[in-house]
């Protein structure tokens, strides 16, 4: 079961080019945000679409697999887990942000076949 702890699964499409950078040593970083969808009946029973957004990071082979075959609303699942963290901005402030690190990436949807 700790196999399960902490872990997402998501499939969804990119809502920006990810951005990518690389670091001494070889290690590559891919960011970006990712919208999911869910639909649900409302009182009245009408279908309502409801758009979430995911702050996604990459490492190495996914970061790469992001980097040379994606874009803009790309259709990829991902399989992660959450992490929260805080640090404070030039004025001070304390912020907080929750995303996806993923473990793995799978490309999905018909524009894989036209870049691969």
């Amino acid at each position: 079961m700790s196999s399960m702890r902490n872990r997402v699964q998501l499939i969804g499409r990119l809502g920006t080019k990810p951005e990518v950078k690389e670091f001494d040593g070889g290690k590559i970083k891919a960011t970006f945000r990712m919208a999911t969808k869910d639909f649900y009946k409302n009182q009245k029973g009408e279908t309502v679409e409801e758009t979430t957004w995911h702050n996604v990071v990459a490492w190495d082979k996914s970061a790469e697999t992001i980097q040379k075959y994606t874009d803009k609303g790309s259709e990829i699942a991902v399989d992660g887990k959450i992490s929260n963290r805080s640090w404070e901005d030039k004025d001070g402030n304390k912020k907080y942000m929750t995303e996806i690190v993923a473990d793995s990436v799978m490309l999905l949807g018909e524009r894989v076949a036209k870049m691969a």
